[in-house]
């Protein structure tokens, strides 16, 4: 059996997905061929470059335009003018990753991201593959751009998303509710008192874990500034040199200041809070740790809706005043009730298994229909 496995290097959350299936099938199932590629890489290089450079500005330093564009491309009475538009834009710049999906033609196609999935359909719909084509959407909302005929299986975060699905015509055998995969270093099991000693934490000290993606984004200097004297603080800054800088300098009691980690697992296993941005991946991240999640910095859109799904279910927070942080805090601090039934409800909705679901049901043959 030959399978590929899809992401686009727009935004992190996708790749990780895609990796998280990668090294699940090859755990599971050594003998199973498994390419794992970014589509984007079989696209023009302008077009490669337009998209990685358009996202990241956008998400940056445009979240309005951002905003306007999902707000365009989810308005139903326009969607046939953005899907055309969409479908020709891609259809000029895939050349590359239409050859090869056709010149491999595998037996499955799992993607991650709707760009290779799109294109995967089109060529079955074109009968010049005859793969079977499964789409992983790595958030709680569904955008229409992942919607594609030929798709045989869906594989979506939470009954919550199973529904929106199903609102926009799609049959219900066709769906999956399996969580969105993450990295298996979620899944073990952690010593909080011998990793607080490795990386210089209070084991006994309520702690508060602050991390916003790889460019270190948002309100975080502000929220250490009012939150320092009431919790031992954890920042990842990232690839944000200068928030690094700055943090170090002020030399708070309790603070522990991150650039790039790759032990972000360990961080939230030291937690009781974590202050973070709401993307899908980091959302399923958190859930699997049961840690209770602050959101801030939403990307407008995808990441909105996630935030939306887990406040209505009891699970979130969101801070839409830096000032109410200290308040939410001191809240679950001084009641620890509050943080262990978040925990309960989060043990309701979590899916720590999506990766090995997923791989077991393709490899199991219970994938779904043919599209």
């Amino acid at each position: 059996m030959k399978i590929i496995i899809a992401h686009a290097s727009a935004g992190a959350g996708h790749f990780k997905a895609a990796e998280a299936l990668s090294e699940q099938f090859r755990r599971d199932y050594p003998d199973i061929e498994i390419k794992l590629i970014d589509a984007l890489d079989y696209t023009s290089p302008f077009f490669k470059n337009s998209y990685l450079k358009g996202y990241s500005f956008m998400v940056n330093y445009a979240s309005w335009l951002w905003s306007l564009s999902f707000y365009l491309t989810t308005f139903k009475p326009t969607r046939w003018f953005i899907n055309g538009l969409h479908f020709f834009i891609n259809s000029l710049n895939t050349a590359k990753l239409r050859s090869f999906l056709i010149r491999e033609n595998p037996d499955y196609i799992v993607s991650t991201h709707f760009l290779p999935a799109q294109v995967a359909a089109y060529l079955k719909e074109k009968k010049q593959i005859n793969s079977r084509l499964l789409t992983v959407i790595t958030d709680f909302g569904i955008h229409q751009f992942w919607l594609a005929k030929g798709t045989d299986i869906y594989a979506v975060a939470s009954d919550f998303s199973r529904q929106l699905l199903v609102r926009e015509g799609i049959a219900e055998n066709k769906i999956k509710v399996t969580g969105i995969p993450v990295d298996n270093k979620f899944l073990f099991s952690f010593d909080r008192g011998a990793l607080s000693g490795k990386l210089g934490l209070d084991k006994n000290k309520f702690t508060v874990l602050l991390v916003t993606g790889s460019f270190g984004i948002g309100p975080l200097e502000q929220i250490v500034d009012y939150l320092h004297n009431d919790a031992q603080l954890i920042v990842v800054c990232a690839r944000n040199k200068k928030l690094y800088q700055r943090l170090n300098q002020k030399n708070y009691p309790g603070l522990k200041v991150f650039g790039f980690v790759d032990n972000i697992q360990e961080l939230m296993a030291c937690s009781d809070v974590i202050i973070t941005k709401p993307g899908g991946l980091t959302v399923s991240e958190v859930l699997v740790m049961e840690l209770p999640p602050l959101f801030i910095s939403a990307i407008p859109g995808q990441e909105t809706v996630n935030a939306q799904f887990l406040v209505k279910e009891g699970i979130a927070n969101t801070i839409a005043n830096i000032k109410d942080t200290r308040i939410i805090i001191r809240g679950y601090k001084d009641n620890p009730q509050k943080l262990d039934a978040i925990k309960e409800a989060i043990r309701c909705i979590k899916k720590p298994h999506a990766a090995g679901d997923i791989c077991h049901a393709l490899c199991s043959g219970s994938s779904g229909p043919s599209g």
